[in-house]
């Protein structure tokens, strides 16, 4: 006969039990109308970029190593591909999918590309475990509560020290949604939770040489995720405070070298829903440039001639300057697109000689264009004194003329906050933007309308959809 498990105490009082509870309490019936809506547009969002990521390198790379670790007898959806894949291998590839072209979106406040793991995670297991379509948005908007909760505990702290919070932060809010899919009980989220500090992990050290590891951070979250709330699942013991232990989250990432606030882990739950908060992308870049990239699309605009420019002074959040401004040679010239994503002198040159930025702008040849470059390294940057970062990733731009005059645009509201959100009309259309890159617009339309009606049906005519040959 197996052995019990001890009786351990609820500790209702702990940040990691108000969680715990919260989940085992989440009633789908609960979400407003609003939530579920904006959560089925942040779908579409990132699967648009998840079709369009089919093409390029990284993606056929990332498949070929996937499918060698792959058992050939799984049944999960790999978004463009017949192939079926093993759940955690399909995870992690369509979570590179979602996040390489850095196009999807992202919660200020946590600092966190939830979607991009989330997404992955909660195709994966609602087809594994043939749940409905509003089991399928609740487990999502479950994960994305937490997770974003979590990022903002940190105030931006992770990305100053190092680590990449949509990689450590999303592996708790997939093990949520995982464990919500799987019909967990109290006790085996508490698990699940306990579990998932010992499995989350993200280093931002790809920003020094323009690596891939970035793109697999929200797929290895939820990777991370699915093992442990099926290990929870099972009875496995996690640990009781992975969030505010003495060596949980926050404690050993961050400890005392930041001023963190775990009250922010559990504000507003059940009343305030992050859904609302979450930003999409207007641009294919670092959303941290954002505000600095369309205050130099206005001064192009205004009529400003790049031939005329003497100097460029970019201001932005104190918070982001390891992240897009240094080290400033190398961001002066991006060696590829992922370094050119998060090079405040190569956007900033760029939207002021174009007017735009595209995906086409970040790759060759692009990338080697000389006008863009003469002017990245006329470019230099400061900490904004006026940031209100990490509410709005704001930022501003001031450009000195040959012949003296001063140029100046500053965006106090990242277009796409929350605050200033794109409306369904504005996602939808860059849905069918990034999908027709790789799809005829009837399966995109075929695609978008399973998507909008994933409450009322189940997931299988979307993932069926996902799961074909995008190659012809």
């Amino acid at each position: 006969m197996a052995a019990q498990p001890e009786e351990i105490p609820a500790l209702d009082g702990d940040i990691s039990a108000r969680l715990t509870n919260y989940a085992a309490a989440f009633d789908s019936e609960s979400i407003p109308s609003e939530v579920l809506e904006r959560a089925k547009y942040l779908m579409l969002d990132s699967l648009g970029i998840g079709i369009a990521s089919n093409p390029y390198e990284f993606s056929q790379r990332a498949f070929a190593g996937v499918k060698a670790l792959d058992s050939g007898a799984g049944h999960s959806v790999v978004i463009g591909s017949s192939e079926r894949f093993d759940l955690r291998n399909a995870i992690l590839m369509n979570g590179i999918l979602v996040h390489g072209l850095d196009f999807d979106d992202t919660h200020a406040e946590g600092v966190i590309h939830a979607t991009a793991s989330l997404l992955p995670t909660v195709m994966g297991v609602a087809g594994a475990q043939q749940a409905t379509g509003k089991q399928m948005l609740a487990a999502y908007i479950l994960g994305l509560e937490l997770a974003t909760r979590l990022g903002a505990v940190a105030k931006g702290g992770f990305h100053q020290l190092g680590f990449h919070p949509t990689g450590l932060v999303g592996a708790f809010g997939c093990a949520m949604a995982a464990a919500s899919l799987m019909g967990a009980d109290r006790d085996q989220y508490r698990d699940t939770l306990g579990l998932a500090l010992s499995t989350a992990s993200g280093s931002l050290e790809f920003l020094e040489d323009g690596a891939w590891n970035k793109r697999m951070h929200p797929g290895w979250a939820g990777v991370a995720g699915v093992t442990s709330a099926t290990l929870a699942l099972h009875g496995y013991r996690g640990t009781r405070c992975p969030i505010e232990g003495r060596f949980g989250l926050f404690n050993s990432y961050l400890g005392e070298r930041w001023d963190f606030d775990l009250d922010l882990a559990t504000r507003g739950l059940g009343d305030r829903w992050e859904v609302m908060a979450v930003s999409v992308k207007p641009m294919p870049a670092c959303h941290f440039t954002h505000a600095a990239v369309d205050a130099a699309i206005r001064l192009h605009d205004r009529g400003l001639r790049t031939q005329d420019i003497e100097s460029i002074h970019v201001l932005v959040p104190n918070e982001v300057i390891k992240t897009v401004c240094e080290p400033l040679a190398a961001k002066r010239r991006p060696a590829n697109s992922y370094e050119a994503q998060f090079s405040i002198p190569y956007l900033v040159a760029t939207a002021l000689l174009k007017g735009r930025l595209t995906l086409e702008d970040i790759e060759e040849p692009a990338l080697s264009d000389p006008e863009v470059l003469v002017l990245c390294e006329r470019t230099t940057y400061a900490a904004d004194p006026d940031s209100v970062f990490p509410k709005y990733f704001d930022g501003e731009v001031l450009v000195r003329t040959k012949d003296g005059r001063a140029w100046r645009e500053r965006e106090a509201i990242n277009r796409g906050a929350s605050d200033r959100p794109l409306t369904a009309a504005d996602i939808s259309q860059k849905f069918h933007a990034n999908a027709t890159r790789c799809i005829s617009a009837d399966h995109a339309a075929e695609i978008e309308q399973a998507v909008l009606g994933l409450d009322r049906t189940s997931p299988e005519e979307m993932l069926a959809l996902l799961g074909q040959s995008f190659n012809g």
